[in-house]
């Protein structure tokens, strides 16, 4: 049976297709999105604070390592497969580096209505999951532009303070990190004020956000002719290898079935909220609307609505 939240996402889609004029207001999407960002985040701390450090700190390291090593795997395909230029594959690569938290919400929402359970912590994979890819991503930008200005010795430098700043720092990030923050400081006896708020009203707040983000989407289908069957091809299957990739990982670590299909789900999503930020400011030369179509466009879109379904099959077949 569908989750209920899913067709909050199809119904935005919809609107787009059948061009209504439903639109959300934008201060109410920054609020939703802030209010996603600090529930995922407190939800994962307050589990965190139960678990003993030695269990989660191999997980911490494979998510930073396969947060670094997606980008790597994917810039040659999308060099040689789809034909894209050094900037605008590294700029590809690093959105699906980094990570979806709508999809992680989308994913424990599916497995919690179907009664599976998962790492209560699994917020703190996703945290993890935020940074390394975009960092990955743009170095592989700055070797393509070194390589690019190596014939005519031209100077190449990027402004590393605020990069980081706004990487580390940036909404998402912060408040994501923030969230898992307060609830380990404080545990469940703490939060327990206001667990109504962050807890009662999670699903809810969720299918308005995916209501928004249908909305978007379907927006841009319009912009997939402009791009070719490649990148759209390569934003159908790539998911498909980097959950499996995430499985593989999860199964490895001993993570319930569950948690595999967590860590598929998460290795499979791509990032169109931090990761389009930072880009923007480390590659310039990247065409911005390029990733976020991909991203945002298709890959989201087929990881609601088929993806996390086959992520879970494959996790009950590993497990």
């Amino acid at each position: 049976m569908i989750d209920v939240v899913v067709l909050f996402f199809l119904l935005g889609l919809l609107a787009r297709l059948v061009k209504s004029d439903l639109a959300l207001p934008g201060v109410l999407y920054e609020t939703l999105s802030i209010y996603l960002l600090l529930a995922i985040g407190l939800k994962g701390g307050v589990e965190l604070s139960k678990q003993s450090l030695d269990a989660v700190v191999p997980q911490m390291l494979f998510c930073l390592v396969l947060g670094l090593l997606i980008p790597l795997l994917l810039y040659p395909l999308l060099r040689r497969l789809v034909g894209l230029n050094g900037f605008d594959a590294a700029s590809v690569a690093a959105h699906y580096g980094s990570v979806s938290v709508v999809t992680f919400a989308v994913a424990s929402a599916y497995l919690t209505h179907r009664n599976i359970e998962f790492e209560a912590h699994a917020a703190l994979w996703v945290a993890l999951l935020e940074a390394p890819g975009i960092v990955a991503g743009i170095a592989l930008a700055r070797w393509y532009e070194k390589k690019q200005a190596g014939a005519t010795g031209a100077k190449t430098g990027i402004a590393w303070g605020a990069l980081a700043h706004d990487v580390f720092l940036g909404k998402s990030v912060f408040l994501l990190v923030g969230g898992l923050a307060i609830g380990t400081l404080m545990g469940e006896s703490g939060t327990a004020p206001i667990a109504p708020l962050f807890t009662v009203l999670f699903k809810g707040v969720l299918a308005l956000f995916l209501l928004e983000l249908g909305l978007v989407a379907g927006g841009r289908l319009g912009e997939l002719k402009r791009y070719g069957i490649k990148l759209i091809a390569f934003a159908l299957l790539a998911p498909i290898g980097l959950a499996v990739l995430g499985a593989l990982g999860g199964k490895a670590l001993g993570l319930s079935t569950g948690g595999i299909a967590i860590m598929a789900a998460l290795a499979a999503s791509a990032s169109y909220i931090a990761a389009p930020t930072a880009m923007r400011i480390a590659v310039p030369q990247a065409n911005a609307a390029l990733s976020i179509t991909a991203a945002l466009g298709i890959t989201f879109p087929f990881n609601v609505l088929l993806g996390i379904p086959l992520y879970l099959m494959l996790a009950q077949y590993l497990s």
